[in-house]
């Protein structure tokens, strides 16, 4: 590997341990409640699943509804990964600037 790329890749190893927070290793014990996902990817449907279902609670012809859309929205907000997409914009303004430069 060359040296750039050496430092680039120590440097995400660091942010990662900084940003990489939401999903925690299952053996870890808190006094919260756990929802067990495998991966970022499986994360991510289920945030899309839990929206795709307050809109469909949320259209006119749905009367018998009995889903607390406001309860489903505010998990989905504790579910999001925040800090992880602040570090995929980290990694993306190192690739853009690497790119620039070869370019240049």
């Amino acid at each position: 590997m060359k040296t750039a790329e050496i430092k680039n890749l120590e440097y995400i190893k660091r942010l990662s341990v900084q940003y990489l927070n939401t999903l925690k290793p299952a053996s870890e014990k808190t006094n919260t409640a756990a929802i067990k996902i495998l991966n970022y990817s499986e994360l991510g449907c289920v945030i899309t699943s839990m929206l795709k279902l307050c809109i469909m609670a949320l259209e006119p012809d749905n009367k018998n509804s009995s889903i607390d859309v406001g309860l489903v929205l505010e998990q989905a907000l504790h579910l999001f990964p925040t800090d992880e997409m602040e570090l995929l914009d980290v990694i993306n303004e190192m690739l853009v600037k690497e790119s620039n430069n070869k370019i240049e």
